[in-house]
């Protein structure tokens, strides 16, 4: 399966969501198709028959071109014709390339692209691989979606102001006289009533040719193909406006009498709004996507590389690979993710991980693309470059987040899908009850009617409610160090009402200390700890890591191990020395029938105070047990208690001793722990968890996390965990510290609640002045709306919706990050 995201032009409604769905879904091979209005985008998942080509063509052929850029690489070294189809073969089928053409006399390659999902730097990089180095000739790539909003934003302008100029003298001759009578007979003595009808002609038409021009091109079409959209509501009422008033100038004789009167300044009034709210629409769609840019933004453009002979060159970003060694100056910025070779410094990673507490970096230490040296001046080697980057990653996945569809949407879009039609058929209804039953001139009441109720029928500001919340909901939680890896987890995170999460690495540091060792009678506790630590060596457990700093502080000789087994939630065998060693909890004890008489009761003592103890049993009798200490996390108490006032039930599910998860829950202020669990037990846990039907997050970070954070309603993964603890989850916290699991729910809420509002208006707002312009209150008091007034409305409708989206970006966190990691 192949996935890509397509921008789409045209797209200017919620009916538009529904028809570009509709023509991909129709295409052989495709199993997922997700429109963003606000991004202007759709994310597509298909396999064989479908390909790229193919979609791009049922695209266009639906009225929904996919913005396409062309780019010219000059390539190096082709010699002969099968240069060329390996060339061709190196870009075909690359995520993104729609068509290539190469050019051997010529020495070029002409590529056709889908604007956002490949840079002509990575055709270059591209090529090259292949063995034939290129270079960008020319290319029109127009940057990210900011840009091209801003882009787009200065030409509406420029087309308002153009309109509202031509538009000006047509508003002040007519309404003038309508407002002014002494104007009116000004108009009628010295220009004429027909020459100013002429005037208004002349002006509105190249209004209306001209500025408005983009909805005649757009909309017409559209509804020659029974696909009606917003720009076909306004074609078809200005359209009108236009037409009667040409017909009542040229040709009175054609209409009944009184009735022949011009509504030209109502066509190009109409106009000028309807630019005038897409101006201020394009501006507020490029900050809904201003958090990506400045997640771009944060990366450098060059570095300081060590060459051979110790010499240090600049380079750019983009020419750095793994194994690279950087030089990082005060206070300039980190390149790529590496770890510090020599040096060290303190780094703020605030930008990646929302901790506004600058982390110290010496040797070993990991460092991340886009923070900000602070002081001191280190070098490192790089590790992971380019796409690889955590940078780039949160990128992606603030991305896919933005593109995806909430399942509320799809209410939304079932209503849409009829809304443009419905409209039309209400507009056509109203014209003729006004024309049967309305006052006399029946048929200008008629024709204002109408054109009000096509002009003030808003399904954008329908089709913006859900994506633009979405788009600036998740790129403010990428600014505070949560990613929401899956777009329905912004609304299913709302939904908790349970929080269950595991200890180790999650409450706690994930760093355990061995705090005490009681022996059996009969047996030396350094000669215990040297058979254990033998056993541990190998192990990456948190637990062995305690185990091997004690041994080697004691400078204990350890000797070799052999036939380690792993025994999953239990502990594990070795033979060590001749003997037959297993270490764990109390239950391998059960397990193999022994008792650990009492060595029991000081388990059970160290256990009442939060301290986990396990035993070592040589040769089948109970040798030692051991206690180890996991520190509480700073940010967890304080964590909990917000949780807790969030009206969250906290449950606690841990492999641990129950009297020490009781304990560590008793003085966190924990609601409910499920202790002594194994790793295949945490998905019945949660099961148990949800009989009551509560909506389930779980809090995890281990690889034994995994199938708990796939099971739950909603999975978060702490970030400083496995890569396959993070796969499994639905929401990322970059940092390690509790306090984004508030923040995560916090802004959930608030995005939801922002949703609503915006559903709440587009919906109230159609549901209120459709009747109000067919004429509602004119026969309780004499009020018909004015189809400018209407224009005006539908405007500020998708303003009201953007704005109230981007009050998403001053969303404060309910808990600022304390660096416990």
């Amino acid at each position: 399966m192949q996935n890509e995201t397509l921008r789409v032009e045209n797209m200017t409604c919620a009916s538009c969501v529904a028809r570009v769905e509709k023509a991909l879904l129709a295409v052989s091979g495709v199993t997922l198709a997700e429109v963003n209005l606000a991004s202007e985008a759709v994310r597509v998942e298909f396999g064989a028959p479908a390909d790229l080509p193919i979609l791009v063509a049922a695209l266009a052929r639906a009225g929904y071109p996919v913005v396409i850029e062309d780019v010219v690489l000059a390539v190096d070294a082709m010699s002969c014709a099968s240069c060329v189809g390996r060339v061709e073969s190196a870009f075909l089928g690359t995520s993104g390339v729609v068509d290539i053409s190469v050019n051997l006399a010529t020495e070029t390659a002409h590529l056709r692209i889908a604007a956002g999902q490949i840079t002509a730097d990575d055709l270059v990089r591209l090529a090259s691989a292949a063995g034939y180095p290129a270079r960008v000739v020319s290319s029109d790539q127009a940057g990210s979606v900011s840009e091209r909003k801003a882009q787009e934003a200065i030409k509406l302008g420029r087309l308002t102001l153009l309109a509202a100029l031509l538009a000006l003298p047509v508003f002040v001759i007519e309404m003038g006289g309508h407002i002014f009578p002494a104007m009116h007979h000004w108009v009628a003595a010295n220009i004429g009533l027909q020459n100013s009808h002429i005037i208004q002609f002349i002006l509105a038409s190249v209004v209306m040719a001209g500025p408005g021009q983009r909805f005649y091109t757009k909309g017409i079409p559209l509804l020659l193909r029974a696909k009606p959209d917003m720009n076909s509501l306004v074609a078809l009422g200005t359209l009108a406006a236009f037409g009667f008033s040409t017909v009542s100038t040229f040709a009175p004789h054609w209409l009944p009498a009184g009735t022949a009167n011009v509504y030209f300044e109502a066509a190009v009034v109409i106009i000028v709004l309807i630019l005038f709210g897409r101006w201020m629409e394009a501006r507020a769609k490029g900050h809904t996507g201003a958090a990506i840019s400045r997640l771009i933004a944060l990366a450098p453009t060059t570095a300081r590389v060590e060459r051979a002979g110790g010499k240090v060159d600049k380079v750019a970003v983009e020419d750095l690979a793994p194994g690279d060694i950087i030089h990082v100056h005060p206070g300039e910025k980190i390149a790529v993710d590496g770890a510090v070779l020599t040096g060290s410094s303190w780094v703020d990673e605030s930008m990646i991980t929302g901790e506004s507490v600058p982390v110290e970096k010496t040797k070993g230490a990991a460092l991340f693309g886009g923070t900000v040296n602070g002081a001191g001046a280190i070098a490192f080697r790089a590790t992971r470059v380019g796409a690889d980057t955590t940078l780039a990653q949160i990128v992606k996945l603030v991305e896919q987040a933005q593109a995806a569809k909430l399942p509320i949407q799809g209410m939304v879009d079932k209503i849409t899908a009829w809304f443009v039609p419905a409209v039309m058929a209400a507009a056509g209804l109203t014209f003729l009850v006004w024309l049967s039953i309305g006052p006399t001139p029946a048929l200008g009441y008629a024709m204002v009617a109408g054109v009000a109720v096509l002009i003030i029928a808003c399904p954008c500001a329908m089709g913006l409610a859900t994506p633009t919340s979405i788009m600036v909901g998740t790129g403010r939680g990428a600014e505070m160090g949560v990613l929401f890896r899956k777009g329905d987890a912004l609304q299913s995170l709302q939904e908790v009402g349970v929080v269950a999460m595991d200890k180790t690495g999650t409450l706690t540091q994930g760093r355990p200390d061995l705090t005490a060792i009681a022996c059996a009678e009969g047996f030396d506790e350094d000669a215990v700890l040297r058979l254990l630590a033998a056993a541990e060596a190998g192990s990456e457990h948190p637990i062995a890591g305690a185990i091997m700093r004690v041994a080697k502080a004691r400078g204990l000789d350890i000797p070799k191990a052999e036939n380690i087994r792993a025994l999953p939630g239990f502990g594990l065998s070795a033979n060590v020395d001749g003997h037959v060693l297993l270490a764990g909890a109390k239950r391998l004890l059960t397990r193999k029938k022994l008792e650990p008489s009492a060595l029991g009761i000081q388990a059970e003592g160290w256990a009442s105070k939060g301290q986990t103890p396990f035993y070592v049993v040589l040769d089948g009798v109970v040798a030692a047990v051991l206690s180890v200490t996991d520190p509480v996390k700073p940010s967890t108490p304080a964590a909990i208690g917000a949780l807790r006032a969030l009206g969250l039930k906290v449950v606690m599910i841990t492999g641990d001793h129950t009297a020490t998860a009781r304990a560590i829950a008793d003085d966190l202020g924990i609601d409910d722990v499920v202790a002594e669990v194994l790793p295949k037990g945490k998905v019945a846990a949660l099961e148990a968890l949800r009989a009551d039907g509560a909506t389930l997050a779980f809090v995890g970070d281990g690889i034994n996390d995994a199938p708990a954070l796939a099971h739950a309603d909603v999975g978060i993964a702490i970030g400083t965990g496995t890569d396959v603890a993070i796969e499994a989850a639905d929401v990322v916290l970059v940092s390690g510290d509790l306090a984004g699991v508030v923040n995560a729910i916090a802004l959930s809420r608030a995005t939801m609640r922002n949703i609503r509002q915006n559903l709440f208006w587009a919906f109230g707002y159609n549901i209120v002045l459709i009747p109000v312009a067919a004429g509602l209150l004119y026969p309780v008091w004499g009020i018909m709306l004015s189809p400018m007034l209407g224009a005006g409305a539908m405007a500020l409708s998708s303003v009201f919706v953007l704005s109230n989206a981007l009050r998403l970006r001053r969303f404060r966190p309910l808990m600022q990050h304390q660096g416990g990691k």
